[in-house]
């Protein structure tokens, strides 16, 4: 009786311990794809330029730079005639909202949006250099990655008429803002390596023990598939409850005025999107595993479904097209992230493959004579029943030819015999007429 129950509880030890190192997982592979891939991470810092928050915060950076850096006034002035140079000051005040909107309107510009995400992605790129080859990148950079917002300056103070080449002059802190420094190397280089290897390692883990949970099951296979959507359930509410609770802890961190909190929970928003993606992806999964162990279930609802799908999966051109209608349409709606990238989706595609024969094999051993008209089987059925039918019927009227011939031969001894009777003076005219009525309409 233990030994039982050591087998049956083995699995659920094995989900629940794979429940938490997934969870670990799904954190580390965000943070090693949104921080170490520059396509992801160039695609976030465009989507981050078109939110209207951040191009407000960016536009009053900028804005705030060029006045702080720039005598605004003295360059007005030079361009203006000599008659209405007194005017430089006053216009002063105006220019500044001006800019402001400049700066705004330039953000959502194609163009400008583009050296955004040059910028973005060459800060991104350096921080790469630095963590992969400290010495290099400190003897050519001093150690620091910035994100230089120099050329996007440079364009808006052209379109107020101050001259481009003003803003080369500016210093850094003006025209960009701090990424990392080389003396932060040793902490980041701890966290890109636990990344590195954690990302892969966990997941493999975490998916290797749901494999031995399911493998070691026995009888209870279908009960341990559907823990395991439990599972991953569960770790997809974990991940979306975490990013949901993450953005106060972040806002009230970074946030050091109510007019900065918008743009620092559209950031991060933004940049834990993939994370949200991830979280919403295990749902998908987990609910179509409870899914599928239901239907493989014994209730009366699953083996009625079951029963209606038998005559079509027992036929691998119905079961696989099916299949691959389903693929078709699953990866054009691209619902998951798992769609979007190759190697999940091999692995989905095999796993839904190899789950559409499972599914196959046990309703033919459910319903072996459930088949549709059109299959093989279902042909061959209908010319056996067709067979048997004319069979039956040639058998039955053999039957019924000897019975008919016999009953008329009956009838014409007796009236045979009635009229011997007769002849004899045995029966009367009225008693010979009675009998041959009774027998006649027999």
């Amino acid at each position: 009786m233990n030994e039982a129950r050591g087998r049956r509880a083995l699995p659920i030890i094995l989900i629940v311990i794979a429940t938490i190192i997934g969870t670990v997982a799904v954190f580390a592979l965000w943070g090693k794809r949104q921080l170490l891939e520059n396509e992801t991470f160039s695609t976030t810092s465009g989507e981050l330029i078109q939110n209207e928050e951040i191009q407000t915060s960016v536009a009053d950076f900028l804005t705030t730079s060029l006045f702080t850096n720039v005598d605004v006034q003295a360059e007005l002035a030079d361009r203006l005639p000599p008659q209405l140079k007194p005017l430089a000051g006053p216009a002063t005040g105006a220019v500044r909202n001006l800019v402001n909107n400049l700066a705004l309107r330039a953000l959502q510009q194609p163009r400008i949006q583009a050296l955004w995400e040059d910028a973005i992605s060459t800060a991104h790129e350096k921080l790469i250099q630095l963590i992969e080859d400290e010495g290099k990148f400190v003897s050519t950079t001093d150690g620091v990655v910035t994100v230089d917002l120099q050329a996007i300056l440079a364009d808006v103070a052209s379109q107020i008429g101050i001259d481009p080449s003003v803003t080369e002059k500016l210093p850094a802190s003006a025209t960009s803002f701090e990424v990392m420094r080389s003396n932060e190397l040793e902490s980041a280089q701890k966290g890109i390596n636990l990344l590195q290897t954690g990302a892969y390692v966990l997941t493999f883990l975490a998916l290797a023990l749901y494999a031995i949970a399911i493998a070691i099951a026995g009888a209870r296979r279908r009960q341990t598939l559907r823990d395991v959507g439990i599972s991953f359930v569960a770790v997809g509410a974990i991940v979306l409850l975490a990013r949901n609770f993450g953005a106060n802890v972040v806002v009230d961190q970074l946030s050091s005025t109510p007019a900065t909190d918008a743009p620092i929970e559209s950031a991060y928003t933004i940049t834990t999107s993939l994370l949200k993606e991830s979280g919403q992806s295990l749902l998908v999964y987990g609910f179509a595993m409870i899914l599928a162990a239901w239907l493989a279930g014994p209730s009366s609802w699953a083996t009625s479904v079951r029963r209606f799908l038998t005559p079509y999966l027992r036929q691998p051109r119905f079961a696989y097209g099916g299949l691959a209608a389903v693929l078709v349409v699953l990866f054009w709606w691209d619902p998951v992230v798992s769609t979007h990238r190759l190697v999940p989706s091999l692995i989905l595609v095999a796993l839904l493959a190899l789950g559409t024969e499972l599914l196959r094999r046990q309703v033919i051993r459910e319903f072996p004579d459930l088949v549709t008209t059109h299959s093989p089987t279902g042909v061959a059925q209908r010319i056996a029943a067709n067979i048997n039918e004319a069979r039956e019927r040639r058998a039955s009227a053999h039957r019924a030819a000897p019975a008919s011939g016999g009953a008329e031969t009956d009838r014409i001894a007796l009236l045979e015999r009635l009229g011997s009777l007769h002849d004899k003076g045995l029966l009367t005219d009225d008693e010979l007429a009675a009998e041959k009525q009774r027998l006649l309409s027999t």
